[in-house]
């Protein structure tokens, strides 16, 4: 790979003008569209539907869709500004390539050399070094389709076992422990269910900033007289109208759990009945969390004792209730503990698979249901089939036309895909949707892995931090340049319309991959002519599987408004809620309601283990991350929307008025963090609404602003997803921004 220029700082200011720049845009002015495209937003896993207006193949502006049930018309500010992305002048619309000489270090291509200069590295590395020496690393706000693709991609055309997704950063700790649990890892019912809950809790979701139109149902739930519980170690948005607000010390989320199981247990706020005809486990669970007293689990978790009970006793007493959790409990080294220890109280309530009563995950990701379920997870093969086990192998071997030696074993999850690099054993590297520059943690590491690299890709539509390592840069599609499917946050899988067509070059992405195939001459099985037909085959690939799309087709999705999944057979309607007695005999020969052979949900043991980095003398402060209202993952869209930018403009650190004047630090003051990985200086936000032995930083921004200088790349052992949600820091005052 060419050196990267040695001015990456200068690289990055000069980039840093586009992201508040909204050239050659064209605003909603009262013209006449030629058309308006009903879709959906592009953003978050909530997936609200949207109306797109467009106006000589640019899209102009929004109208609200009132018929799509989950948001009703309502957008949050993303979703009102999410088509001014469309016309920036950032956009890519030719292939570039490396150029040191050039302004900006890249310079323009034509696409077709591209490709073939592409297939060329790829063959000339997997030639010298074998098929696994090339990666690919995909992403969860990928249409479904393109994710399958993606995973077809990597196992039959470049024969690799190395493909990973960006989801192992947002869902995959809910993924393994909602499958150690139920069987299936999907929410078990639609979002109308906490409407007359009379109780939510919310652990660890920031949801009014992160999902604005989920906190909507959370409201309609207050007004019918439900109570709320909030777990944080922030009073976010949501937290301040809660009725228990239980501000837990980061990583200690087992702990409390944990301990309110207890409190259930010894006050007999448990559905014998339940356990006893429909989990497995409950004896061991029980007997495990004894230990958590209450006065132990406040001393762990920083929750006051009472808080704790009150909130034992309201959610125990309940006869309906919705709990949801999102990446607070799940960015943890002992994320799948955090989401295990949330499904033993719902388990010991019995309230689960009927009207009101049920558990969710908040999506994070545009895709992030979708994107995990059919095969471009390192593990995982479509229909969320396992690619260990050697009848799903045969299966999909079937399906592909392959033999099921051909398919490649398990591969290794994206950021150990980047200690493979260190090691020497990945040499090459394909990446789309994903950009881990700005969103792994210890990002020091993951630029000189990929400065490391003897060739590397990226598929984008902007010119992302990321891609400003890449070899070659190939214009991809917007999420209104393309057609597809999409599985939102209740598990409903629903249509993405093409509104516009890409501009110059640039190309839908399925497209892309199957011209890389071509030009290597492995083109069987990458010879799709639309997004249909690659959904037809997922759906046969799907067949079977708990992730079963068989009986989903675009005609269906359109005419009932989306179907949820599981839906085996074309006459099916789709099953909104799951565990519900009257679908067990789909489910497990009557055995039960849930997805294991004898139809039993599973308790697990949750084990509290103490973050992978606590906090010490030399560095005393506890670092959190997270998002904000107007921003979106690592920004790569969101930075280039100006009304956005312009609400939150830039990245500052969170922190308690006790600990800001300890270090003799006001609001606005310059402020320092550093851990023993990196440094990073913002100005401070002096405010109550943290702990005080914890700062926050949101993680949007690349560069000297970037989160992930700081964070550890510690990991969960099964879910493998980073602990972004703790490390140990110290702060000072400074004087002005890092010039580091």
């Amino acid at each position: 790979m060419a050196t990267l220029p040695k001015d990456l700082d200068t690289l990055e200011n000069a980039w840093g003008p586009h992201l508040n720049r909204m050239e050659g845009i064209r605003l909603d002015t009262g013209v006449q569209p030629d058309k308006v495209v009903s879709t959906h937003c592009c953003f978050c896993g909530q997936q609200c539907g949207i109306n797109l207006k467009v106006k000589d193949n640019v899209v102009i502006g929004f109208e609200p869709r009132y018929d799509f049930p989950f948001n009703k018309g309502m957008l949050c500010p993303k979703g009102v500004k999410r088509y001014l992305q469309g016309g920036h002048s950032d956009r890519l619309t030719s292939a570039v390539r490396r150029d040191p000489e050039a302004e900006g270090g890249f310079s323009p291509m034509k696409y077709d050399e591209a490709i073939a200069r592409v297939a060329s590295e790829i063959q000339r590395i997997q030639t010298t070094y074998g098929p696994d020496a090339v990666g690919v690393l995909s992403g969860a706000s990928l249409t479904t389709e393109k994710a399958y693709l993606m995973g077809k991609f990597a196992r039959v055309c470049l024969k690799t076992k190395y493909i990973d997704y960006n989801g192992r950063l947002c869902m995959v700790s809910a993924g393994a422990a909602n499958k150690k649990a139920f069987g299936i890892d999907r929410s078990a019912s639609p979002w109308d269910d906490i409407l007359e809950a009379e109780v939510v809790l919310v652990a660890g979701s920031n949801t009014a900033e992160c999902s604005p139109i989920t906190t909507n149902y959370i409201w309609q739930a207050r007004e019918n007289g439900g109570k709320l519980i909030v777990v944080d170690p922030r009073i976010t948005p949501i937290a301040r109208n809660a009725d228990i607000f239980l501000p837990v010390k980061p990583g200690r989320d087992v702990a409390l759990f944990n301990g309110i199981l207890n409190l259930m247990i010894e006050n007999d706020w448990i559905d014998h009945d339940f356990i006893n005809n429909n989990t497995v486990g409950f004896e061991a669970v029980a007997g495990h969390v004894k230990q958590w007293t209450p006065r132990k689990t406040a001393e762990v978790t920083g929750v006051a004792e009472k808080s704790i009970r009150a909130a034992a006793e309201l959610w125990g007493r309940a006869k309906t209730s919705f709990l949801m959790h999102a990446r607070g409990i799940e960015h943890h080294s002992h994320g799948v503990e955090n989401v295990l220890s949330t499904i033993n109280i719902v388990l010991a309530s019995g309230r689960i698979g009927r009207p009101y009563c049920a558990y969710g995950t908040v999506v994070g990701q545009g895709n992030g249901q979708g994107g995990r379920e059919h095969g471009q997870k390192a593990d995982q093969l479509p229909g969320w089939r396992d690619i260990s086990n050697p009848q799903h192998r045969e299966y999909i071997a079937s399906v592909w036309g392959v033999k099921p030696e051909e398919i490649p074993q398990a591969g290794v999850d994206c950021y150990e895909m980047m200690r493979k690099i260190d090691s020497g054993e990945i040499k090459g590297l394909i990446n789309i949707c994903f950009n881990p520059v700005v969103s792994l943690p210890d990002n020091a590491f993951v630029k000189r892995m990929l400065e490391k690299l003897e060739f590397f890709t990226v598929i984008d539509f902007f010119l992302s931090e990321t891609a400003q390592y890449a070899d070659i840069v190939l214009p991809g599609s917007l999420h209104e340049e393309d057609e597809g499917v999409v599985a939102q946050v209740e598990g409903r899988v629903i249509k993405i319309n093409k509104a516009v067509e890409p501009p110059g070059d640039a190309k839908q992405d399925w497209r892309i991959i199957q011209d890389i195939a071509a030009a290597l001459d492995r083109t069987h099985g990458f010879t799709f002519q639309s997004p249909r037909e690659i959904f037809n085959e997922l759906r046969v690939a799907s067949k079977g599987g708990v992730a079963d799309y068989y009986g989903i087709t675009y005609e269906k999705i359109e005419a009932q408004n989306g179907v949820f999944w599981p839906c085996p057979a074309e006459d099916h309607p789709g099953t909104p809620r799951l565990f519900e007695p009257a679908s067990w005999n789909s489910v497990a020969k009557g055995a039960g309601p849930f997805y294991f052979p004898d139809g039993k949900a599973r308790f697990n043991v949750p084990a509290y283990r103490p973050p992978a980095e606590d906090v010490d003398e030399e560095y005393p402060v506890i670092l959190t991350t997270g998002r904000v209202v107007s921003q979106f993952l690592s920004g790569t869209q969101t930075r280039r929307i100006g009304p956005l930018v312009d609400q939150y403009p830039e990245p500052r650190i969170e922190i308690h008025p006790r600990l800001a004047g300890k270090y003799g630090i006001v609001d606005g003051d310059w402020a320092t963090a550093e851990s023993r990985r990196g440094t990073i200086t913002l100005r401070a936000q002096v405010v109550t609404t943290i702990r005080p032995d914890t700062i926050f930083i949101p993680y949007h921004w690349p560069g000297r602003k970037a989160a992930n200088q700081l964070t550890i790349a510690a990991q969960d052992p099964v879910s493998k997803i980073p602990e972004f949600k703790v490390c140990a820091v110290r702060i000072r005052k400074a004087d002005g921004p890092s010039v580091n």
